[in-house]
């Protein structure tokens, strides 16, 4: 099979930790990977950010990065990058000439209008079936709002573009049980929404092998883009509830970075950094800045629990990556935390923005390694079972061939005008 992945703003190619680089990145590499070991040919197409970069670059066997000059080649906030939607679309049938797909895939809200008017462009100028889009979101427009308000910076046009790419689409191909609920009060008919999770690499992130040395007794830890949205901050207040209890053996390491050139200039570590210093804790909270992700591995093993415990999450592949390690997770009861953190089997699910709750979670792991060993032990089983790239390859696959076995409802090109 010939696949087309559309990432427009998340190239498999970029360097993690960035203020929009990070999941779906990850995401679209290993996904595209594990198609490829599946004997598919899968291309991914993203905007150019760089004037240097060549136009096509080889990722893995079976898989090339198509780099599509869409606006300026610089690197541009991804909530700027709407006026260049009709440029990546063009750029994408313009390659379509030398081959043409038989599935394309769209990951965020706006790679899928890109999508969707290849197909249909592709289709109008050529005719015979068209070629079908599968659309993951990664995260959505609404829920983002919902938590956010005003400093949600996503431009007007996603409030309408949104729903409609999700309601066009083929099939939307949804991370977890909570963004199925969400896309049905968007109205999106759920017999063309199928379910596949963001996955983890089992190989390379595992219990066995070295592990960092600490500077206290326990270590907790927070991974992942340092954005207020996180609630990195919820931990810190968490680890001062500790030490007013008395526990002065905890150490709290963050790692990541919001796209600042260091800790010392990037906003959201000098607001965590003065949140520490005012707390009384900054002497046991340490901020490292962005992990290279073979690193991860040494890293999650010297913690005791990895926290996350964001405002609202879409799906989540920091506590996948922890869970793989033998790490305890605590996580918030949010979107797809809800699912692949299984409450007091694989770690412990708390509220959204409790730092007492969170303080709690921490206390019964620290204070009971068997009950913490057990829930490591249960972690990585359920990543081995359900989310390893290969299972989330199988599940998109299966998606494909449904899709390729049934005739693509026309869409009228009216319906493009105007987005």
């Amino acid at each position: 099979m010939r696949i087309s992945m559309v990432s427009e703003h998340a190239s498999p190619l970029a360097v993690l930790g960035g203020v929009d680089a990070g999941g779906q990145n990850v995401h679209v590499a290993a996904l595209s990977t594990a198609l490829a070991r599946r004997g598919h040919e899968v291309c991914v197409y993203t905007r150019r950010d760089d004037a240097a970069l060549p136009e096509r670059v080889p990722l893995a066997d079976g898989v090339e990065v198509v780099n599509v000059t869409a606006g300026p080649a610089r690197p541009v906030p991804k909530d700027e990058l709407f006026p260049y939607m009709n440029d990546l679309a063009t750029g994408i049938l313009d390659d379509w000439r030398r081959r043409r797909p038989d599935v394309v895939h769209g990951h965020f809200w706006m790679s899928g209008l890109a999508a969707l008017t290849a197909s249909c462009t592709e289709h109008l100028n050529h005719g015979g079936d068209r070629v079908p889009v599968v659309q993951t979101f990664h995260a959505l427009g609404t829920v983002k709002r919902r938590h956010q308000g005003a400093d949600d910076t996503s431009p007007a046009e996603r409030e309408r573009v949104e729903p409609w790419v999700a309601r066009t689409v083929d099939t939307v191909l949804a991370t977890c049980s909570d963004e199925v609920a969400e896309l049905e009060a968007m109205g999106v008919d759920l017999a063309k929404v199928s379910v596949a999770p963001c996955g983890v690499d089992t190989t390379l992130l595992a219990p066995h092998g070295p592990a960092e040395a600490r500077g206290r007794v326990h270590r907790i830890a927070v991974v992942g883009r340092l954005v207020p949205r996180k609630g990195t901050d919820l931990v810190i207040e968490a680890l001062a509830q500790l030490t007013a209890a008395g526990r002065d053996d905890v150490e709290l390491v963050i790692v990541g970075g919001s796209g600042g050139a260091s800790a010392a200039e990037d906003p959201e570590c000098l607001r965590l950094a003065a949140l520490a210093k005012a707390a009384g804790v900054a002497e046991r909270v340490s901020l490292r800045g962005s992990l290279a992700h073979d690193d991860l591995p040494q890293f999650f093993r010297s913690c005791d629990a990895v926290v996350c415990a964001p405002w609202y999450e879409p799906f989540g592949i920091v506590p996948l990556e922890a869970m793989a390690c033998g790490v305890p997770v605590i996580a918030a009861r949010v979107g797809g935390l809800t699912d692949s953190i299984v409450d007091g089997v694989t770690g412990l699910h708390v509220p959204p923005r409790d730092p007492a709750a969170i303080a709690a979670a921490l206390i019964r792991i620290l204070d009971d390694a068997p009950f913490a060993r057990a829930l490591g032990k249960a972690g990585r089983e359920r990543t081995e079972r359900l989310y390893t790239w290969d299972r989330v390859a199988q599940l998109t696959e299966e998606v494909y061939d449904r899709l390729l076995g049934a005739s693509m409802a026309r869409i009228e090109p009216a319906a493009l005008v105007g987005l």
